[in-house]
């Protein structure tokens, strides 16, 4: 079944006959002993006789049975033609010739291109740069050396890896090791929300949470040097005050933090939400082109360290009920208050 939270954004995506939720969920209708494709063209049933489920197979366990003017089981052309791109780009040690990937799938390139981009978030191109990122990463993380990770994630020479990663904010070499080389500042500042942790390299803030301290901090980058306060980080923990305090006033307050591709274009679209507003998941799965990505969406949410100045607070239910918050709700209405939202 689908989570509780989820139902009021299922039942909206059915009235409206939504096609970017297919394959997400389907609808079951208790009343005919049938499920839907959320975009099925059947009268609507009533909502005390809907149940939602993840899939056809939870629902046939239930004692349902597939529609057959909607045919919920079956994949759509679409659906299989990004998916056997995207195990194409995969496997390739390049990347693909977008013309290649579209004649493979029997569409035009820009047909093709829009395609891909509206059920990822991403062109073919950004998608295989951004994997070959991910796996570069992942191998520094499992501690493999930098020169080896850079190769075995299909770079042609080191020098193309760093110009990818740069965006990143550490060096690549700090993924392996916890931080390592990377001197991190850090306070804890009393606040209207409590204490709040702020810290951060050279390149800007690489954490703002509420309720922890050095421990906590030293546990996320354990080979960091840690230096508590210093000169030139009272100045950038002033601007950081004065943003969480005042977030109706204009702010530049630089941020050294990084992500997938994926995560970094929610964490933008977090930051356009204009102070007062709030968005639900779907707004935002909508805004980075992937609408069919919302629960994807709640994981970059979650994924944001650095509170605030990356307003996750402003994302809600699709009902306007606040939903959840890594620092507690009671920490998400104050800022929802001090914004005016």
């Amino acid at each position: 079944m689908i989570a509780d939270h989820d139902e009021d954004l299922c039942w909206t995506a059915v009235l409206a006959r939504d096609r970017a939720f297919d394959g997400r969920f389907v609808t079951g209708v208790l009343t005919t002993g049938i499920y839907c494709r959320p975009s099925c063209s059947a009268r609507h049933p009533r909502r005390e006789n809907v149940r939602f489920f993840a899939g056809g197979a939870e629902a046939r366990v239930a004692g349902l049975r597939p529609c057959k003017r909607c045919l919920p089981d079956d994949v759509s052309r679409d659906e299989k033609a990004v998916l056997a791109a995207i195990e194409t780009i995969k496997a390739s040690e390049e990347v693909p010739a977008l013309a290649g990937l579209a004649a493979d799938a029997g569409y035009s390139v820009s047909h093709f291109q829009r395609l891909f981009s509206r059920m990822t978030g991403l062109s073919p191109a950004a998608y295989s740069r951004a994997l070959r990122l991910e796996r570069a990463a992942e191998a520094l993380s499992a501690g493999d050396s930098v020169t080896g990770a850079i190769y075995e994630a299909g770079y042609s020479a080191p020098s193309r890896f760093y110009e990818a990663s740069e965006r990143l904010g550490m060096a690549p070499s700090a993924w392996a090791n916890g931080g390592k080389g990377v001197t991190i500042r850090w306070a804890v500042v009393e606040t209207y929300l409590g204490p709040m942790l702020v810290a951060a390299t050279d390149k800007g803030v690489c954490r703002l949470s509420f309720n922890e301290g050095a421990d906590d901090l030293a546990a996320r980058f354990p080979a960091a040097e840690l230096a508590e306060g210093g000169e030139g980080f009272s100045a950038l923990l002033g601007e950081v005050i004065r943003a969480v305090e005042a977030p109706d006033q204009p702010h530049v307050v630089p941020l050294d933090v990084r992500g997938t591709a994926f995560q970094e274009a929610v964490w933008r679209e977090l930051r356009r939400i204009p102070a007062g507003e709030t968005r639900s998941y779907a707004d935002i799965a909508a805004a980075v082109g992937s609408p069919k990505a919302v629960r994807a969406c709640g994981s970059a949410n979650g994924a944001n360290n650095v509170a605030v100045l990356i307003p996750c607070h402003r994302v809600v239910r699709s009902d306007g009920s606040l939903g959840g918050y890594a620092y507690g709700l009671d920490i998400k209405r104050k800022l929802l208050a001090r914004e005016g939202g």
